[in-house]
């Protein structure tokens, strides 16, 4: 048995002790495996739980995981209780090495699945007679941004309530008095009527300067970090800010600010398998032709030296010409958003010249910093921004380094940079660390491997195991493919409409992509028969709102293009389906890389990354024992690729396809 060190952390007003008699004489978590088999045989059940094997079995695993400090493959079927498990060991683990364990799930649905008055923290604090501190890590992006709706006020954005949401600022955000009082405010569920297009228009986003806003100790995301920074139990977290902390742990420490995360002894990272889609999300750099000239102008604003106000001048000038070059080669991408760039030899150059630009502005740089006529503070910043950026622009002297793609923002073109190196920064930055990682999903493995999960991270060395659903599916889910005509749009939404009608309302439609998702929600709105029933969309208020009204609405339809993973509606809500296309990774230039790094790719990447998205899907369907309903894929055979033998394949045990007849 590995050694620990044996520490209680005591905070505030909580007595914090571990919830069994602890004998310091014994190994600490064969003492909670012991509790934790007591919990599921005895507690829980005298509270009205079920006893399953299959969530005994994967605690025993779990623990082994926690006391050898290694990561493991949790794959547990729905129904099997898997959150109570890790959660269970996690509060345990914290406690005894006195710093939180970190649970990152895959989206802010997810995290408000775990923590609602009703979810499964809550129950295990109830049931157990538990005190459990755990607290939430919002992504800076789930936040309004002041100094963006000071923007938008200035603008007077007529599409934003912008009276509503100063009422709803705290009087200590313009107050000049030292606060005395002062909470977290600004929360994406706090203005849940605003549409993602109206809250992007005032929350952070990566191109807000934080270290030198003047509003900064006032702002609610950073109140927010204060006070979750203080749990001892448990931080709630997304994969990407998780991935976000990892990714900016040195460059904040050399910016004298203190990471996103503090230290932690563990993390689990529910619904794992989409981790890599949130490292490619957080590990890259972003550059924006306004924001480095804002940036680079505040030097101006010194009394520095010819020199390097002719060298800022250039910088700028650079700056424009080297984006002019990137939108030439922009190319649009079928159903997203993001922009190829086809790298030549003219773009380089560009690239190149605005290299050496910064690079000479970094020199001169070290000559003003010994004059002290810029404020120690803003050059750091400046500087740690130009040094950024000069990395970024660096990997496009190797070309094969880098995947890059642009974006169209109405501020002009938005250059995202990732290093093609992910498995390698995460190998040197998460799975180097010696401490439990867990990885808790339905659908780890395909064909029950977990090759395609361990190649894709770079996992070397893990614990692994399998547990199926206990849930009767050959009762409870019926799954269909329809017999398609023409396969178009039309017919499918033929198809839709009436087994919506089959159901009355009580649907769930899932979308590979926005477009599809838009263009439904365009037709359907023309349909005289769709006027029955309610039709929620994502995107059009904050998702947990979307997703109470669903569930609180029985003959409501929910339309999503993220929700494959984490809705959790149990009972009849929730009693329909409908997959619209199967869901094949985006025609966007990561994908593009991953399969240009294979001989193999729609083996290697595409039918892999389908295939667990798929079951996901269809996991939405059956979240109870008493749970009945229809799964509906809007499918057919593509010539050499036998698309019902891949749906088949991932079809859970006891069910078979069977065709939908007209």
């Amino acid at each position: 048995m590995v050694e620990m060190p044996d520490q209680i952390l005591e905070v505030g007003l909580l007595a914090k002790q571990y919830p069994f008699e602890y004998d310091r004489t014994k190994p600490f978590m064969e003492q909670v495996g012991e509790w934790v088999g007591d919990v599921f045989y005895e507690i829980l059940p005298e509270a009205g739980f079920e006893v399953r094997d299959e969530q005994i079995y994967m605690a025993f695993q779990v623990e082994r995981a926690f006391a050898e400090k290694k990561t493991i493959f949790a794959e547990a079927g729905v129904g099997t209780g898997k959150t109570l498990v890790y959660l269970l060991y996690s509060i345990c683990y914290a406690r005894y090495m006195g710093k939180p364990a970190i649970i990152a799930c895959a989206d802010e649905s997810l995290i408000e699945q775990l923590v609602k008055p009703e979810g499964d923290i809550a129950k295990l604090a109830k049931h157990l007679n538990m005190n459990i501190d755990a607290r939430l890590a919002k992504s800076p992006d789930k936040y309004m941004c002041l100094k963006k709706l000071d923007q938008a006020r200035n603008h007077d954005d007529e599409s934003l309530p912008l009276e509503s949401l100063y009422s709803t600022l705290p009087d200590f955000v313009h107050s000049h008095a030292p606060m005395q009082q002062f909470h977290a405010y600004g929360d994406r569920r706090d203005y849940p009527d605003l549409n993602d297009e109206q809250w992007n228009k005032i929350n952070w986003d990566t191109f807000q300067d934080c270290f030198t806003c003047d509003m900064r100790h006032r702002c609610g995301q950073t109140l927010s970090r204060d006070h979750y920074r203080k749990s001892s139990d448990l931080i709630i977290c997304s994969h990407d800010y998780y991935m976000e902390h990892i990714w900016t742990y040195e460059a904040r420490k050399r910016e004298g600010q203190i990471p996103l995360l503090p230290d932690h002894c563990a993390v689990v990272f529910d619904e794992g398998h989409l981790l890599e889609s949130a490292a490619m999300k957080a590990l890259g750099y972003k550059m924006k032709h306004v924001v480095f000239e804002e940036l680079i102008s505040r030097l101006l604003q010194n009394e520095i030296r010819e020199t390097l106000a002719v060298l800022i001048d250039e910088a700028i000038m650079q700056s424009e010409q080297m984006f002019k070059a990137i939108r030439r080669q922009c190319r649009n991408i079928p159903g997203s958003d993001r922009k190829s760039i086809a790298l030549n030899a003219s773009l380089i150059r560009e690239v190149h010249r605005m290299r050496s630009v910064i690079a000479a502005i970094e020199e001169e740089l070290v000559f003003e910093s010994g004059l002290y006529t810029i404020d120690e503070y803003q050059l750091r910043i400046v500087e740690e921004r130009l040094e950024t950026i000069e990395i970024a622009l660096r990997l496009f002297e190797d070309s094969g380094a880098l995947i890059c793609w642009a974006t169209e923002e109405s501020d002009g073109l938005t250059l995202s940079v990732m290093p093609r190196n992910v498995k390698e920064v995460l190998q040197d930055s998460l799975f180097t660390q010696k401490m439990p990682i867990v990885f808790s999903s339905a659908t780890l493995s395909v064909d029950k491997s977990f090759q395609y999960l361990k190649d894709s991270l770079g996992i070397q060395d893990f614990l692994s195991f399998s547990v199926d659903s206990p849930y009767d599916y050959e009762h409870q889910m019926n799954v269909y493919v329809p017999e398609l005509q023409s396969g178009d749009f039309a017919e499918k939404m033929e198809i839709s409409l009436k087994l919506i009608q089959r159901t009355e309302g009580r649907a769930l439609l899932l979308f590979r992509t926005r477009e599809e998702l838009l263009q439904f929600k365009q037709l359907n709105s023309l349909r005289p028969e769709s006027s029955s029933y309610s039709f929620l969309y994502e995107g059009d208020q904050e998702i947990s709102y979307l997703i109470s009204a669903f569930q609180r609405d029985e003959h409501s339809v929910l339309c999503a293009v993220t929700l494959w993973e984490g809705l959790d509606i149990p009972g009849p809500s929730l009693s329909n389906v409908i997959i619209w296309s199967l869901p094949y990774p985006p025609l966007d230039p990561v994908f593009m890389a991953k399969r240009a790094e294979t001989s193999t790719p729609f083996e290697d990447v595409d039918l892999p990354y389908m295939l667990l998205r798929l079951k996901q899907g269809m996991g939405r369907l059956i979240r109870t024992g008493t749970d009945q309903g229809i799964v509906t894929v809007l499918a057919e055979e593509e010539g050499q690729h036998p698309v019902h033998e891949y749906i088949t394949s991932v079809l859970p045990k006891g069910t078979r396809l069977q065709k939908l007849e007209a």
